[in-house]
């Protein structure tokens, strides 16, 4: 019994560790003016002379991240390509 509450905990504990290191956040940046979406845990510098202001998330997925993005109110609207535009990070 004690072993299987051991061998649950872990899972857990283990799982929870992989959870953290993923996903994407929304951060503000005074520099350019932009809400960007980061894929690490973004470190809050505004009161030390920094650029970013805000950070919100976790967010499952790259789609959640721009749903998230598009409902804050400091960050301007940022308009999504047509569907059948290219890529312009593969250019």
């Amino acid at each position: 019994m004690k072993s299987s509450l051991l061998a649950g905990a872990m899972i857990i504990a283990t799982e929870t560790c992989a959870f953290a290191q993923g996903g994407y956040w929304v951060v503000g940046d005074h520099a350019t003016g932009k809400c960007e979406i980061v894929t690490s845990n973004p470190v809050i510098n505004s009161q030390v002379g920094g650029n970013i202001y805000f950070g919100t998330g976790p967010y499952k997925s790259i789609d959640d991240a721009k749903l998230a993005r598009s409902t804050i109110s400091q960050c301007p609207i940022v308009p999504e390509p047509p569907a059948g535009a290219p890529d312009e990070k593969k250019q």
